[in-house]
């Protein structure tokens, strides 16, 4: 690590340095970075899970995940369902679909997952 770098890290935020750690985790993988998924195309996007929850979508419930690569969060939605055995806060998952904007972020609905 040079100068530069040090000198970075101590003048950067918590935020910034989570960024940066989930960026070169997932940035090493054949992903494509949140930030530059194309929309209403099949794309795979790697992430570490930063939020859960179950919200009812058209009467049924819907198990929504949260997921942050560092440059962006994308939601991926899995309908009819309460939880999904093996997702928890902070693990890392690869998600495969097509991704559609709503609300101002992009959106999977049931899309394919490898836990990591």
């Amino acid at each position: 690590m040079g100068l530069r770098d040090r000198l970075r890290r101590t003048a950067a935020t918590l935020d910034e340095l989570h960024d940066d750690r989930l960026q070169g985790r997932f940035g090493k993988l054949d992903v494509v970075p949140i930030a530059q998924a194309t929309l209403r195309v099949p794309i795979r996007i790697g992430g570490e899970i930063s939020r859960m929850r179950m919200v009812p979508r058209a009467g049924s419930p819907s198990f929504e995940v949260t997921v942050s690569d560092g440059s962006a969060e994308a939601v991926a939605v899995f309908t009819g369902r309460r939880t999904l055995a093996g997702m928890e806060h902070g693990r890392g998952v690869l998600l495969e679909g097509v991704c559609h904007p709503e609300k101002g972020r992009p959106v999977m609905l049931n899309p394919s997952y490898t836990l990591l």
